[in-house]
Order: C-alpha cells, then sequence, then structure tokens
C-alpha cells in the first residue's frame, strides 16, 4: 500500500509530464505538418497509381539511368567529401591554434560566402571556368594552354563548385571539436620528449575525430541532394539524383517516379546517420554540441 508521499510525488509527476506535453505540442504539430506529413505523402504516390503498385521501384532496379545517376551521385558526393576534408582540416586547425583575433578572421571568411545565394556563386564558378572565363584566359595568356580547358559542364565543374560551397559544413564542426582538445595535453607530450609533428598526429589527430565524422557526414548527405550546382555546372551531362527527380516531374510528369527515388535517397541518408550514430551522437553531428 502506498503511502501519502508517494501518491503526491506520483500526482505531482504526472502533472508535469501533462505540461511537459502541453508545450510540446504546438513543435509537434509543426513536424507532423511540415516533415511527417510530406514524407508520408511522398511515400504514397511512390507505391499508388490507379491501385498499389511497386512499378516505380522496379524501374530503378531495372533501368541503367537510375543506377548511373545513383553511382554518379554517390562517386560525386564522396570525392568532395574528401577534398572538403583536405581542405577544411587546416584551416579549422589555424583558427583553432590561432590568436582569438586572426581565429575570428579565419572563421569570418569562412562564414562569408553563406552571405551570398547558392545561385549567384554557382553562377560566378561558371563564369569563372567556362571556355571563355577567367581561367582559360588566364592559362593562355601565360602559354601554359593552346586551347581551352573543358572546365565546365562536366563533374569538374560540379564538383569544383560543390566543393566551394560545403566547406564550411565541414569547417565548422572540425573547429568546435578542435576548440574543446585540452592544450595541456600537446604539452604533456613534449614534456616527455615528443616533437609537434608526433604529439599532432599522436594526440591531437585522434582527438578531432569526432568532428571529422561529423564534418564528413554533413557535406556527404548535402552533397547528395544537391540540385542548383550540379544542374548549372553539369551542363545536363553530369545526371545526379537530385536532377533525376526534377527531370521526372517537368519533363515526364511521373510524379510516382520521382517519389520512389526521393524515398530511396531519403533511406540512404537514414541509414547513413544510423550508421554514424553507431560511433558518435546524432546530435553532435547536427552540430547541437
Amino acid at each position: 500500500m502506498s503511502s501519502p508521499v508517494q501518491d503526491l510525488s506520483v500526482l505531482h509527476q504526472r502533472r508535469e509530464q501533462r505540461l511537459m506535453l502541453a508545450l510540446a505540442l504546438p513543435a509537434l504539430l509543426v513536424i507532423l505538418l511540415l516533415v511527417v506529413l510530406p514524407v508520408g505523402w511522398l511515400a504514397w504516390q511512390s507505391v499508388y497509381h490507379n491501385g498499389f503498385t511497386l512499378d516505380n521501384y522496379r524501374r530503378i532496379w531495372s533501368e541503367d539511368i537510375y543506377w548511373r545517376s545513383f553511382a554518379l551521385t554517390f562517386q560525386i558526393s564522396l570525392l568532395v567529401t574528401l577534398l572538403a576534408l583536405l581542405l577544411g582540416y587546416p584551416i579549422a586547425y589555424a583558427a583553432s591554434i590561432a590568436p582569438r583575433r586572426w581565429g575570428i578572421i579565419i572563421l569570418a571568411l569562412v562564414v562569408l560566402p553563406f552571405w551570398t545565394s547558392v545561385l549567384v556563386r554557382a553562377y560566378a564558378w561558371l563564369a569563372l571556368l567556362q571556355r571563355t572565363g577567367v581561367i582559360n584566359q588566364l592559362l593562355r595568356q601565360l602559354g601554359v594552354i593552346d586551347e581551352p580547358l573543358a572546365l565546365v559542364h562536366n563533374s569538374f565543374g560540379t564538383i569544383v563548385a560543390t566543393l566551394h560551397i560545403l566547406l564550411p559544413f565541414m569547417v565548422l564542426p572540425l573547429y568546435a571539436t578542435m576548440q574543446q582538445i585540452p592544450r595541456d595535453l600537446m604539452q604533456a607530450g613534449a614534456s616527455l620528449g615528443a616533437g609537434p609533428m608526433l604529439t599532432f598526429w599522436r594526440i591531437f589527430v585522434p582527438l578531432s575525430l569526432p568532428g571529422v565524422l561529423a564534418g564528413s557526414t554533413l557535406v556527404f548527405v548535402l552533397t547528395l541532394g544537391f540540385y542548383i550546382t550540379p544542374e548549372l555546372l553539369g551542363g545536363g551531362r553530369t545526371i545526379m539524383i537530385s536532377m533525376l527527380v526534377s527531370r521526372n516531374v517537368e519533363l515526364y510528369d511521373q510524379w510516382g517516379a520521382a517519389s520512389a527515388v526521393g524515398v530511396v535517397l531519403l533511406v540512404a541518408v537514414g541509414a547513413i546517420f544510423f550508421a554514424v550514430s553507431r560511433f558518435i551522437p546524432l546530435d553532435r553531428v547536427l552540430g547541437q554540441k
């Protein structure tokens, strides 16, 4: 038989739970309207056309265009992620060890492109890389090349522009992780006779791996769904998954096929986040900590 004190505690706990649920209700409604219902409608369209059907998914597995687009998208996403890591790690490291004023300047230069729209930056790269662009003209004036290089309307232009746009998503998680690494550990390694390179590789790099994983996941997943940059820089020759969805809707009016591609891409992204969550918490990947 419970005591009056225990009954009062249970009653108070239930009252707090109802209050928390009431406070969270507006946010839950927003998630329901903006996330759950659209995703549910997407999944429904992919399996319903005058009745239940799996033809849209069979088309993905049977037609080469889908396989080539998925393979190309994952290849470009992986390459962009690796290049962003190679470029972003030194930038984040320099910002983390530099004096505060210089660290802020470095981060400001990284974040500055956010103030310009993705469309403007994509057109800027198009102007730079085209056959009569600044880079080809400069190389010809220097005598490096005789004929203009094909720097745009292919995978190269797509990768360069995508890398530039997504680089901050690699640098910022890396910088946040590096800022939390105690500098005393580096000094302790040096006091034991280890040189700067050895302390960097044996102490700093392992402790920065959560930031590497978080930044790589963000860049890889964002590249999977990139649309404007591949559309402009790819010139119709680099067909990524997002462009395949767009063509299914705009050219062929195949909403079911487009929805099926979207569902497969959504499942792939979910699988990636689930795999990453086995190593680091998702809130760290998403930048909450």
